[in-house]
C-alpha cells in the first residue's frame, strides 16, 4: 500500500511530467517496433534469396549429372570437384539458413518483447491520465464544497452584522430618549431657574 500512496502523491504533484514520461517511452516503443519489423523484412528476404539460390544450385547440380552421366569416364574428377563443391556449398547454405533462421526467431521474440512493452506503456499512461482525472475530480468537489461552505459562511457572517446592527440600533434608540429625558429635565430646571431671577427664558 505505501508504494501505491508515493506513486500517487508523485503523480499528484506533477502529473504533467509523469505523462510526458510516458509519452516518451511510447515513441521510442514505437520507433523500436518499426525498426525491428524493417530489420525481420530484410532478414527474410535474405532467407528467401539463400533458399532461391540453393534450389538454383540444385537444378543446376541436376542438369550437371545428366550431362556428367554421358562423360562420366572422361570427367570423372571434375564430377567429384563438383560433387564436393555441391556438398561444401550445401553445407555452408543450410547453415546460413539456419543461422538466418534462428537470427529472425530472436528478432522477432525481441519484437514481441517490444510490443508487450508498448502495451504495457499504452496501459500505464491511460492509468496516468485516469489518475489525474480523479484527480482533477476531486480537485473540483473540493473547490464546490469550499465555495459552499463559503457561501454559507457569508450568509451566516450578513445574519450575524443584522443582528449586530439592529441590536446597535435599538441600543441608540434607548440612549437617544435617556437623553431626551435628560436634556428636557435639565431644561425645565434650567427655565425655573431663570423665573426665581425674574428671566424669561424665551427672551435668552
Amino acid at each position: 500500500m505505501p508504494p501505491k500512496n508515493k506513486t500517487k502523491k508523485t503523480t499528484m504533484k506533477n502529473p504533467e511530467k509523469s505523462e510526458n514520461d510516458f509519452e516518451a517511452k511510447y515513441r521510442r516503443s514505437v520507433l523500436d517496433v518499426a525498426v525491428l519489423q524493417d530489420h525481420i523484412a530484410l532478414q527474410c528476404e535474405s532467407v528467401k534469396k539463400v533458399q532461391s539460390d540453393r534450389i538454383d544450385l540444385r537444378r543446376r547440380m541436376r542438369h550437371t549429372e545428366q550431362k556428367l552421366q554421358h562423360e562420366r569416364q572422361d570427367h570423372r574428377d571434375v564430377n567429384s570437384d563438383l560433387s564436393r563443391q555441391y556438398n561444401t556449398m550445401q553445407t555452408e547454405l543450410t547453415n546460413k539458413v539456419k543461422r538466418m533462421e534462428k537470427e529472425v526467431s530472436q528478432l522477432t521474440e525481441e519484437l514481441v518483447a517490444c510490443l508487450y512493452a508498448f502495451v504495457l506503456c499504452q496501459e500505464e499512461l491511460s492509468k496516468e491520465k485516469r489518475e489525474r482525472e480523479q484527480v482533477e475530480r476531486e480537485k473540483d468537489a473540493t473547490i464546490a464544497k469550499l465555495q459552499h461552505k463559503l457561501g454559507n459562511m457569508e450568509t451566516d457572517y450578513e445574519k450575524i452584522l443584522h443582528e449586530n446592527l439592529d441590536g446597535l440600533t435599538s441600543q441608540l434608540s434607548v440612549a437617544r430618549r435617556g437623553w431626551e429625558d435628560k436634556s428636557t429635565t435639565l431644561h425645565q430646571n434650567y427655565k425655573e431657574l431663570l423665573s426665581e431671577f425674574g428671566l424669561n427664558a424665551r427672551h435668552i
